[in-house]
């Protein structure tokens, strides 16, 4: 029973860490040293109905190789179920604490929550960066965090 789920997540994660290495989107070239999954991704910013949103610096994400999101929205810590199909990053329901934080951080959180959950986005990698683009042109801009 074991080895079927290993073999079934491996079925769906590998796509994951094929399709969306770290190469440049436009060059198809995938590398396996700069997977998407098992590494932080601090998010930069959102940018939504065209105008572009700071990130706060405690804003960040996790892929995780078990089919699983994690981070922070800005002020509180989520999780998520997350599937890779091709480039394709589709999250389930986001679990969050519970903070107050100032409003700027809160309406950040709101911004970045709202794109992430329940959604599917499409999944660019490039140069240590990552795009996640909604079906509506909005998107999350992400860097590999240096504080691994």
């Amino acid at each position: 029973m074991k080895r079927t789920k290993a073999t079934a997540a491996l079925a769906l994660l590998l796509p994951l860490a094929v399709a969306c290495g770290a190469a440049p989107a436009h060059s198809g070239a995938v590398t396996e040293d700069q997977p998407l999954t098992g590494v932080e991704w601090r998010v930069v910013s959102v940018t939504a109905e065209g105008a572009t949103h700071p990130a706060p610096s405690s804003a960040r994400l996790l892929l995780n190789d078990d089919g699983t999101a994690a981070g922070n929205l800005g002020c509180n810590g989520f999780s998520a179920p997350a599937t890779l199909r091709g480039d394709h990053l589709t999250f389930g329901r986001l679990r969050t604490t519970r903070m107050a934080c100032d409003e700027a951080r809160m309406a950040f959180e709101r911004l970045l929550g709202g794109l992430l959950g329940g959604h599917t986005l499409t999944a660019a990698p490039g140069h240590g960066n990552l795009t996640l683009t909604t079906r509506h042109g909005d998107h999350v801009n992400l860097t590999r965090s240096t504080t691994e």
